[in-house]
């Protein structure tokens, strides 16, 4: 079985099969766009804007979706903190799908590893083992931990989460969900812990 080959940078897609292709051959931060529900998803922009920070990696499909998709992209984030790959106009069906797309290409889903291994070339960390493991085991915020904490499930739970997305410069609105997510994706585990417990003074 192949290792998976480290990438810093987030990685930005179109849909679940996609990332499901990419993380099973990259060790990376995988998002999606939701098709084009990110269009009209307020969430998921501020969070493509928070971790765009420090830059990603956009790969869509080669067909008109997905130029819009790369377009729209493109208008969210500065220009130079927008790294863009393009897979090959390869003619093909995905194993799961009855017909092959209007394009009659495959998508990011249906590429082979040594395909997407040349796309990510000059993003492929060649770092030590040693370190890939320690960014393997740090922890990662969960449902139960949020729940533990007074942020989903109880009396003022939603102002709690309200309070703690304006600290960390998130949309006041986010759902528990989108919220944990984009404190995994950003300032991590410890920081959120330090944050909860500077402005709830240990009620959480």
């Amino acid at each position: 079985m192949n290792e998976k080959i480290r990438i810093n940078l987030p990685i930005i897609v179109e849909g679940r099969y996609d990332k499901s292709t990419i993380s099973s051959i990259f060790d990376a931060t995988v998002i999606t766009t939701d098709g084009f529900s990110v269009f009209n998803s307020k969430e998921k922009r501020m969070l493509i804007k928070k971790i765009g920070e420090r830059g990603i990696i956009l790969l869509t499909d080669s067909d008109a979706g997905g130029r819009q998709i790369r377009s729209f992209i493109s208008g969210i984030l500065p220009k130079e903190k927008i790294y863009h790959l393009y897979i090959p106009e390869i003619e093909g069906k995905e194993s799961r799908k009855k017909t092959r797309s209007k394009s009659g290409l495959l998508g990011v889903e249906g590429m082979k590893r040594e395909v997407l291994e040349k796309v990510f070339e000059k993003f492929i960390d060649r770092g030590s083992c040693n370190q890939n493991e320690s960014d393997k085991e740090q922890k990662m915020l969960t449902k139960l931990d949020f729940f533990n904490d007074g942020l989903s499930g109880g009396a003022g739970s939603a102002e709690k989460r309200k309070k703690i997305s304006l600290a960390l410069g998130f949309p006041r609105d986010m759902s528990a969900n989108a919220l944990i997510e984009a404190i995994n994706l950003t300032v991590g585990y410890d920081e959120y812990k330090r944050i909860i417990a500077e402005l709830f003074d240990g009620d959480c």
